[in-house]
């Protein structure tokens, strides 16, 4: 009974194991695609491209000549349109780190962000040494806004798709809504789903 018992018990483990799941650690900027669902890869690299192409036009030199100085960026609604969940989030935050990274134009926090950092000036001056504070009304304001959208366009036959990303993004001058630059990026993904027979 004892041996019945044994051997049960190791072919329970060896089942377990077998069941188990694998955990394959990646790098962050490794290409991971497998559903071909937008993701992080898409972000990442999308937000590069555009920025680089948004820092490199025209409308930059023309405010460094007219001002004098690196212009002030605010990074504005991105909304998602496509046919999948995306977390638009995750594309701001992209956009941003590629814009502070450029050395070519200086940021200034999102509205949600300067809330937070608004209560907490305002209970400084309540609360801390006044050699301390931050003081009042002395923010930098944004010469211009980022803002965009996220569309995709989904074509479906049998066992594969073929699903196109669209990215369109806009810089609007924040004293004229003038939009001084507009780009857009695309990508394209062939997805096969391999047939299972019995």
């Amino acid at each position: 009974m004892r041996k019945k018992l044994t051997g049960l018990m190791i072919l329970a483990v060896m089942f377990g194991a077998g069941c188990a799941t694998e955990v394959i650690r990646q790098q962050p900027q490794d290409v991971v695609d497998l559903s071909g669902r937008w993701n992080d890869t898409d972000a990442r690299l999308t937000s590069e491209e555009m920025i680089k192409s948004c820092v490199e036009s025209g409308w930059l030199s023309n405010f460094n000549k007219a001002q004098g100085r690196d212009p002030v960026v605010i990074v504005g609604t991105i909304a998602n349109k496509s046919h999948e969940h995306i977390n638009a989030d995750v594309m701001v935050e992209d956009l941003s780190q590629a814009l502070v990274n450029s050395g070519k134009v200086k940021f200034v926090a999102a509205k949600v962000e300067r809330d937070e950092v608004r209560d907490e000036r305002q209970d400084q001056q309540d609360n801390a040494r006044a050699a301390t504070r931050a003081a009042l009304k002395q923010e930098t304001g944004a010469d211009f806004m980022l803002k965009g959208t996220i569309n995709s366009i989904v074509d479906e036959v049998k066992d594969q798709y073929a699903v196109m990303f669209q990215v369109n993004l806009e810089l609007v001058d924040m004293t004229t809504n003038e939009k001084v630059w507009i780009g857009q990026k695309k990508v394209k993904k062939l997805v096969k789903h391999p047939q299972y027979s019995m």
